[in-house]
């Protein structure tokens, strides 16, 4: 993520006193984006990473991802968004070209089915039908 990429995603902090120390973290490395999905995935990530603030996570829960690998408020080496409308905006934002309508138009069901591959040419999860077309395609 490059630095204009991170203001314009932490945009929302903008002028507060950490939004230098948050954007330049957020561009000083590579990072991975990923679209979760399943029952409460938003409330259960949340929860696989721990509060936000580090020195409480040390304390409250320890064994999540940030009480593991967490160093300060601002390098707590993880991001999730907090609600519905903050995913859409956040997945829009790293993958323009997902539609999640679409997606739940057509492919939920196959997921919550765990009816899914990975496709590692494509790096995403597929639906098995549509996988095994694409493989029988290419053994053809």
């Amino acid at each position: 993520m490059t630095h204009a990429q991170a203001e314009e995603f932490y945009a929302e902090h903008r002028g507060k006193f950490f939004q230098n120390r948050l954007v330049s973290f957020m561009s000083s490395g590579p990072i991975w984006s990923h679209v979760l999905c399943g029952d409460d995935a938003i409330a259960r990530w949340r929860k696989l990473m721990g509060p936000t603030k580090v020195l409480k996570t040390v304390f409250e829960d320890p064994q999540s991802i940030r009480g593991l690998y967490g160093l300060t408020d601002t390098r707590n080496c993880t991001h999730g968004s907090d609600s519905n409308e903050t995913a859409r905006r956040e997945i829009n934002f790293f993958f323009p070209e997902f539609n999640i309508d679409q997606w739940f138009e057509q492919q939920h069901d196959y997921f919550y089915k765990d009816l899914v591959e990975f496709d590692a040419s494509v790096c995403q999860h597929i639906s098995i039908p549509d996988f095994r077309t694409q493989q029988d395609d290419v053994i053809t």
